[in-house]
């Protein structure tokens, strides 16, 4: 599975999602931001779900109809959760997530909402 993570996202979640096998891309790491617009198209461009912490990026995709390939967005996680919960996520939700879902998790709580039409 391959993923951009927002800057917002813990490195150490990016190191330990690595360690799990998957392709990550971390926007932490670039010399500088792009913005929302361009993160959220290079994710789409490269088949990249997106996780991040920040709303900007599900309002972009919903009301401005920006394409996307899946969205992850973690709300009151803490970085020692951010690695586990995207795991848990992806191997409940990959389906949803590949089709252009986007998923807000929560403490003990996911929310999906269906890609749209």
């Amino acid at each position: 599975m391959k993923l951009l993570l927002d800057s917002c996202i813990s490195g150490t979640a990016a190191s330990e999602l690595r360690a799990a096998g998957l392709d990550v891309l971390y926007a932490g790491e670039w010399n500088e931001d792009p913005g929302d617009d361009e993160i959220l198209a290079r994710a789409y461009e490269e088949c990249r779900i997106l996780v991040t912490l920040d709303k900007d990026f599900g309002e972009l995709a919903i009301v401005r109809g920006t394409a996307h390939a899946g969205i992850i967005r973690l709300v009151n996680m803490s970085a020692k959760q951010q690695a586990l919960t995207c795991l848990q996520i992806l191997e409940r939700y990959s389906q949803e997530l590949g089709a252009g879902a986007i998923v807000t998790a929560e403490p003990g709580y996911a929310r999906i909402r269906p890609p749209q039409t």
